[in-house]
């Protein structure tokens, strides 16, 4: 069984970067987070935004906290999310930009990225990218 140690959440987070770099992003915050919600690896480009690192994190845990990928989360009734983000320790982000990490074996969570900086769905494919290049199965919750 694979899991999210630091040699591979930097192998994420350098792939992810490599795919903003590729694409044109704005400046990339990347958090690697493992299937506990533990920071395993934080990246922050230069001047990327001040609260780029808290939605980063907030994205990669709100994806842990229900199972699913950021696309879906941001597709769940309103109010309840309001809710749930106001007791969610440290914070959580439901959008895009927050990716599961599966294993490629067995699809168990083990992980997940959460990206900020750009656009949501830009954020998504550079995670997307960098989960893809350490490989592991990335599942952003496709809506």
């Amino acid at each position: 069984m694979y899991q999210v140690d630091l040699k591979t959440a930097l192998a994420i987070i350098d792939g992810a970067l490599a795919k903003g770099a590729e694409t044109a992003c704005d400046p990339l915050s990347v958090a690697v987070l493992d299937s506990g919600g533990h920071l395993v690896a934080f990246q922050r480009q230069d001047a990327s935004g001040i609260l780029r690192a808290q939605i980063a994190i907030g994205k990669a845990y709100g994806a842990l906290g229900f199972g699913v990928g950021g696309r879906a989360l941001r597709e769940k009734n309103p109010k309840f999310m309001a809710g749930v983000i106001s007791t969610a320790p440290g914070g959580m982000v439901p959008a895009p930009g927050g990716v599961l990490i599966r294993d490629p074996v067995t699809q168990a969570i083990i992980g997940a990225c959460g990206i900020s900086g750009d656009t949501g769905e830009r954020d998504e494919v550079a995670a997307v990218a960098g989960i893809e290049a350490a490989g592991l199965a990335a599942d952003p919750g496709d809506a």
